[in-house]
């Protein structure tokens, strides 16, 4: 039986702490209701304890999940703090109180400042507490905050992973807070959580500081690691977030079975980025602008040779999956070859022969050269009648 990945979404979290100005919960159920349109498995809708706003939207967007989905708050291994997640999250269909807590030696040393023990006490009855006061009905999450930094303590961290299991954590996430090695070192500290914790659901959350989330968390789910945490528009403190879109079709095209709805990614992505104020790069995998344009001609003749097959030569999946309906793009530039000219003209209604191409392409250049960049669709038509010495018209 293939193990099918759940996507467990932070943007409402993680992403929204990281931005100048914090969303509103207007601004916040638009992004909820765009998180189950694209399906994902579960939601951290905030952190309830950190404001009467926060705890708010939490409550409202709890009352409304729909029933299969997972709805979490956040709240610190403090009692207080996780009594105001359950009292925000409990009307959900499906409720998670979600526990942070530093486990790395050096978070331990200089942040907590406690001894060793001490930890393993406030992270067990921090689980405890949580089951106690939701009795039973909801599930609980437990991070190991600064896991990616543990290499020095990993047996204790471990050690400490399996009493919070046995205390009834029923997921333990792997946060790679500080994102400071390769994905290789991450990925062989997951093996070992997995192997240690064979009867629970062991999550990773990766943080992209040397831009290689995507790949740690690609990597972590074929070690074991089911529940992924991620953001829209790889949104989060910092750096940001492991991106939702890029882990998504990453497994897709490894012929994972993806159980997400991929034709509302790229709507999704360009509604996060409106309600963020925060751009997408035109060259942002999957989701950029320009990342389906074609203007070298090797690349233009691959791509207009296999524009109808399910693989493109130079496209790592179709734009249609995700909801781009303008597909591969092939435009005009000094770069470009005749193949380009031949499929820009049929476009335009306009049917040239190889040979004729093979005259346009220079005159195309020429222009493309004296207006310094790619030619838009009026002087193209201007090349074109340009040879012919006829009168251009367009439409």
């Amino acid at each position: 039986m293939k193990i099918k990945p759940f996507f467990y979404d932070v943007t409402l979290r993680d992403g929204n702490q990281a931005l100048k100005k914090p969303w509103n919960l207007e601004q916040k159920e638009k992004v909820f209701k765009t998180l189950l349109d694209i399906e994902v498995h579960g939601i951290e809708v905030g952190f309830a304890s950190a404001s009467e706003m926060d705890f708010n939207a939490c409550s409202h967007l709890a009352s409304i999940a729909p029933d299969k989905v997972s709805i979490s708050s956040l709240s610190r291994a403090n009692l207080k703090e996780i009594e105001i997640s359950w009292q925000a999250i409990q009307k959900a269909k499906c409720p998670r109180i979600h526990i942070v807590y530093p486990v790395s030696k050096f978070a331990i040393e200089n942040i907590l400042q406690i001894p060793y023990k001490e930890v393993l006490k406030n992270a067990i009855n921090a689980i405890s507490y949580a089951k106690k006061i939701s009795n039973g009905k909801a599930s609980i999450q437990f991070s190991g905050e600064h896991f990616g930094d543990s290499r020095e303590n990993v047996e204790f961290v471990i050690n400490l992973f399996q009493e919070v299991v046995k205390a009834g954590a029923d997921v333990v996430n792997l946060p790679n807070t500080v994102e400071r090695y390769r994905p290789f070192e991450f990925v062989e500290m997951v093996r070992l959580v997995v192997k240690s914790l064979p009867q629970s659901v062991v999550s990773v959350h990766t943080h992209n500081d040397l831009g290689m989330a995507t790949a740690t968390t690609v990597e972590s789910f074929f070690a074991g690691a089911v529940q992924l945490e991620t953001a829209l528009n790889g949104l989060g403190e910092r750096a940001g977030n492991t991106n939702f879109f890029e882990v998504a079709c990453a497994l897709q095209n490894c012929g994972v079975d993806v159980d997400l709805n991929f034709s509302s990614f790229y709507r999704s992505a360009k509604l996060v980025s409106e309600l963020s104020g925060i751009p997408i790069p035109e060259k942002a995998p999957i989701i950029g602008e320009d990342v389906f344009s074609h203007r070298s001609g090797i690349h233009q003749d691959g791509v207009a040779k296999t524009i109808h097959q399910s693989k493109n030569a130079y496209g790592a999946f179709n734009p249609d999956m995700i909801g781009r309906a303008e597909g591969h793009q092939i435009s005009f530039t000094s770069q470009s070859g005749r193949k380009a000219v031949q499929y820009i003209l049929k476009e335009m209604g306009i049917s040239v022969s190889e040979g004729e191409a093979k005259m346009l392409q220079p005159i195309f250049k020429q222009f493309s050269e004296k207006s310094g960049g790619e030619l838009n669709q009026e002087e193209i038509m201007e090349a074109y009648y340009f040879l012919k010495n006829e009168p251009k018209t367009l439409g």
